[in-house]
């Protein structure tokens, strides 16, 4: 982080400003020029509400909603699972991806903020993919684990919730994905405190959470069941790949 000297740009307002890039114009450069000019007007409207919410730190980046949206449709996903919705940003980049017949399984502890996004997700004639589940994610994970028939039968699932729970949910998910599909951890470079010193000055819940993402980088890059990619998108996401 730079200390707000005169002689620094400002920092430009996007909601979820959650670029890892040195410049913050040439991450304003890469919004307006492929970004923006290219979301759906529902992803708009989301975001621009989403950023009214106290908590839009929380939300997805426009850039990694369109990083989704794209990876989604490459891998030609129809059966999905996402944990950790917020106001829906990521959820709507991924049901406005999915073929019409395409299901989401969204779990989040917090209806309301879900129901701050639902109607632009209505409007834009996507909700019949999702189904909502409002609740801790891992007893519903463990349901699904001790029945046969849900494994290997999703696609894509993208985690962006409780970073101390990420490890407890892989330990799960890798159960639950298919041989060849993907699974996609958020915010594994932690606001880039993943290198900062012991006595860096953090705030505290990046200092707590912070640990938690270290643990979960050292055993993605070892687990022989997935190949991985971390990316430097968004606030960082490992993308792990189901191989055995």
């Amino acid at each position: 982080m730079t200390s707000s000297g005169e002689n620094q740009p400002a920092r430009h307002q996007e909601v979820g400003h959650k670029s890892l890039l040195q410049s913050d114009a040439l991450y304003q450069y890469i919004l307006e020029t492929s970004v923006y000019p290219r979301e759906p007007e529902s992803m708009k409207e989301l975001r621009e509400v989403t950023a009214k919410h106290p908590w839009n730190l929380m939300t997805t980046s426009a850039d990694e909603g369109q990083f989704l949206n794209m990876l989604l449709k490459l891998i030609n996903a129809k059966n999905t699972m996402e944990i950790g919705v917020y106001t829906g940003y990521s959820l709507l980049a991924t049901a406005l991806a999915l073929p019409d017949d395409g299901k989401i399984l969204a779990m989040d502890i917090n209806r309301e903020n879900y129901e701050l996004g639902l109607p632009i997700i209505e409007k834009a004639g996507v909700a019949h993919k999702i189904d909502f589940k409002e609740g801790p994610a891992l007893p519903v994970l463990d349901q699904m684990t001790e029945d046969a028939k849900y494994h290997g039968t999703f696609d894509f699932i993208f985690v962006d919730a409780d970073k101390d729970n990420y490890l407890n949910y892989h330990k799960r998910l890798i159960d639950l994905v298919k041989i060849g599909g993907l699974i996609g951890y958020d915010n594994t470079l932690w606001n880039g405190s993943v290198v900062a010193p012991p006595d860096a000055p953090l705030r505290k819940y990046v200092r707590y959470y912070r640990d938690f993402v270290l643990e979960l980088n050292k055993a993605l890059a070892v687990d022989p069941r997935i190949e991985i990619c971390q990316l430097p998108v968004g606030d960082g996401i490992t993308l792990c790949r189901r191989i055995s």
